[in-house]
């Protein structure tokens, strides 16, 4: 599934404490920030309808198996997701595996993928104003954010449908009330970029203008990437330090040389 939104749809979901934080005033008065967030939103109006955010989702049958998740692409075409797991004494062991029903559990799960993105000309049409150019890149960043934001939601409520009736403000969905967690590619449980190697083979990033580095970061920087999960005790959790048997492990599972999977995975080893 593909939607399109115009900005000022966005506008509504974005979190403005981490705007305010990458423009270093989150110390100063709310004067201040007022004064920064009323340009901002000036800002967004003008670019309004030449310029649009963009996501890209699936939902898919799964089941896990170990620490992969497989998911079911049509009867005759199963993709395994590896992914890595807590192994630092005083953890509690988890791995994102572990809210999704076993494969000889007779419960169906379901997982989605997602990326959003921002029209590309927000990052690179302001480059003869440099004030402009780096307040358009740090509200591209956060409408990436709340483009992901926005469409979870509507994922939760209409799509997938696992919480029809769900009703929060912003500032609750800002901390995360709503069931089940959204993960995105390079945070801490999930913080090998190439992971989005695995996803655009499922999405095609390229649909809504994202195309990968070879480590996996995407281009428009202003993107984001990552699955949702429904369970009801799903959380976020930091995988941190591994091991070498894990990483041994997991590139096995990935089908990757181990020193590739070493460089990408150099900040958790």
């Amino acid at each position: 599934m593909k939607i399109t939104y115009n900005i000022q749809d966005i506008v509504p979901y974005i979190n403005w404490v981490y705007f305010y934080y990458a423009w270093g005033v989150h110390n100063q008065s709310d004067v201040e920030k007022s004064k920064l967030r009323k340009e901002a939103e000036a800002a967004l109006k003008k670019i309004d309808g030449k310029y649009h955010c963009f996501a890209l989702f699936d939902i898919f049958d799964a089941y896990s198996k170990g620490d992969d998740i497989i998911i079911k692409i049509s009867d005759d075409n199963l993709v395994t997701l590896p992914f890595l797991r807590q192994q630092q004494p005083g953890s509690e062991f988890l791995c994102l595996s572990d809210f999704i029903s076993p494969f000889d559990v007779p419960l169906t799960s379901k997982i989605a993928l997602f990326s959003t993105t921002v029209s590309h000309g927000i990052e690179t049409d302001f480059d003869a104003d440099p004030y402009g150019k780096m307040m358009m890149q740090l509200l591209a960043d956060r409408l990436a954010e709340a483009t992901a934001e926005r469409m979870h939601e509507e994922v939760r409520k209409n799509y997938w449908g696992y919480a029809p009736n769900e009703n929060l403000t912003m500032e609750e969905l800002h901390m995360e009330r709503f069931q089940g967690i959204r993960p995105a590619v390079g945070y801490p449980s999930l913080p090998d970029t190439s992971f989005n190697f695995l996803i655009d083979s499922v999405l095609n990033m390229r649909d809504i203008g994202i195309r990968l580095t070879e480590s996996g970061a995407m281009k428009p920087h202003a993107s984001v990437s990552g699955l949702m999960i429904s369970h009801p005790k799903a959380r976020y959790f930091t995988i941190g330090k591994i091991g070498e048997d894990q990483l041994v492990d997991y590139s096995r599972r990935r089908g990757l040389p181990v020193e590739v999977c070493r460089k990408f995975l150099a900040a958790n080893l």
